[in-house]
């Protein structure tokens, strides 16, 4: 066999792979995008293992185990049956059972559930914790439904899930559109359609029936601690320095609250009305009124605040001049024409809190003008890190403190920090963590696949 083989020979047989996976699912562009930014970050890697190309890894990789597709018929207060469409891909099982959130928007589709499955396998591995990556969703917006729609509707969707899920086979969570009251509408169906108490099948869980304390925080803390350890090896810090966050849910707003702590001023965040700015740090306590406590809009600021200034343009968020930017709200939200307008007004540091925030031209403008990246699979690691840590206190019978929980997602995430960072130097591109934290989290997967055969 074959010590190494050459960049140019790894990326004709990628090329091949990526070409089959287009040909099998060309709309899905998504995915597709995903699948791309991960070969480019493996072709070193691919290199120096041959072997990893002679068992067929990549293409058993970028094929889902399974994906799941079901109606869900449910009633809403007016007696009229609705039906959405229901999605789970339980992607890669190599390393533990499957993991990953339950996504409700209109814009579902298999496409955006298997990039999202796609990428949580790589981000669960960097963990360093036995999970596997899987995701779910439906098209049914939660926005303007009474809570009685809602938990038919998630009643319906549990029935039919139910059969695919459990402690020790698919675990999954919350994301967009479902909080602790989906997932509590969701576990009770699990529940009485098991006829048992299985507390491990959800994490996300309200700290009533076995959530975890501080796995709210937990995404948006997780991102600062990763930012946190960047600046340290260089000898800076967050304090004085202005940021950037799109989005205001709880990721954007517990990135928000670790930020302030940690001396950083808030000029800047969004929802999908617009966004709020002030020069001179926004109000978080007003942000959590509004967006945690009344399920507000953004826009609302500004009637408490009138010094600070609303645009209904969500995507200008990115024209105000910070030295960090964390995008959380979307895949693709920052494009180039974003990119090139923070690197104009000095950015620094992109830590994306979303999934697949940037678009594969953006990043590429922050590497070209040395802006420091931080992609997704690593710096917003921390919400199933504490997932991963809710299974373990459910499986344990036990409940943590806010402090041990806390200790425990800083040394992981700055342990995901540490072993990206180590990986991008021993590729010869010290500070690539798209590089770096796409290594790290393959070669895991992939000895774990090599060891377990192909059947």
């Amino acid at each position: 066999m074959v010590a190494t083989v050459t960049h140019v020979e790894v990326r004709e047989y990628m090329n091949n792979v990526y070409e089959n996976v287009k040909k099998r699912d060309p709309h899905e562009t998504e995915f597709l995008q995903a699948v791309q930014m991960l070969f480019e970050a493996l072709v070193p890697v691919f290199s120096e293992n041959p072997s990893y190309m002679e068992s067929g890894l990549l293409e058993r990789f970028v094929e889902p185990e399974r994906l799941i597709t079901f109606q869900v018929p449910w009633i809403d207060d007016e007696g009229i049956v609705q039906v959405n469409r229901g999605f789970r891909v339980q992607f890669n099982g190599a390393i533990g059972p499957y993991k990953g959130g339950i996504r409700f928007h209109p814009s579902v589709n298999a496409s955006i559930i298997k990039f999202l499955g796609f990428q949580q396998t790589i981000k669960n591995a960097l963990t360093g914790q036995a999970m596997g990556g899987g995701k779910g969703g439906a098209d049914f917006d939660p926005k303007g439904k009474s809570d009685l729609e809602i938990m038919r509707f998630c009643q319906s969707y549990m029935t039919e899930l139910s059969k695919y899920i459990g402690p020790n086979l698919d675990v999954p969570a919350g994301d967009i559109g479902v909080g602790p009251r989906e997932i509590g509408y969701m576990f009770g169906q699990y529940k009485r359609l098991r006829g048992q108490f299985e507390a491990g099948v959800f994490t996300g869980k309200p700290i009533d029936f076995g959530g975890s304390i501080g796995r709210t925080e937990a995404t948006g803390y997780g991102a600062i601690y990763f930012v946190e350890q960047l600046l340290q090896d260089r000898g800076e810090s967050l304090k004085g320095s202005k940021v950037i966050i799109s989005g205001s849910g709880n990721v954007s707003i517990y990135a928000m609250e670790k930020a302030i702590k940690l001396g950083a001023r808030i000029v800047a965040c969004s929802d999908s009305s617009g966004y709020v700015y002030d020069e001179n740090g926004l109000s978080l306590k007003s942000i959590k009124q509004i967006k945690l406590a009344e399920s507000g809009r953004i826009k609302e600021y500004v009637k408490t605040h009138p010094e600070a200034k609303f645009n209904k343009n969500s995507a200008g968020i990115w024209s105000v001049p910070c030295e960090l930017a964390i995008p959380c709200a979307t895949q693709n939200e920052m494009d180039a024409a974003s990119a090139r307008r923070l690197v104009k007004n000095g950015v620094k540091v992109i830590a994306e809190g979303a999934n697949m925030p940037c678009t594969p031209e953006a990043i590429k403008i922050f590497h070209d003008n040395d802006v420091l990246f931080g992609p997704a699979q690593a710096v917003n690691a921390g919400g199933v890190a504490v997932s991963y840590l809710e299974m373990a206190q459910n499986s344990a019978r036990v409940a943590w403190s806010f402090e041990r929980v806390d200790e425990e997602l800083q040394k992981i995430m700055e342990t995901i920090y540490r072993n990206c960072m180590n990986a991008s130097e021993q590729y010869g591109e010290p500070g690539n963590f798209v590089l770096g934290a796409s290594i790290v989290g393959f070669e895991r997967i992939a000895k774990a696949m090599l060891m377990q055969g192909v059947i």
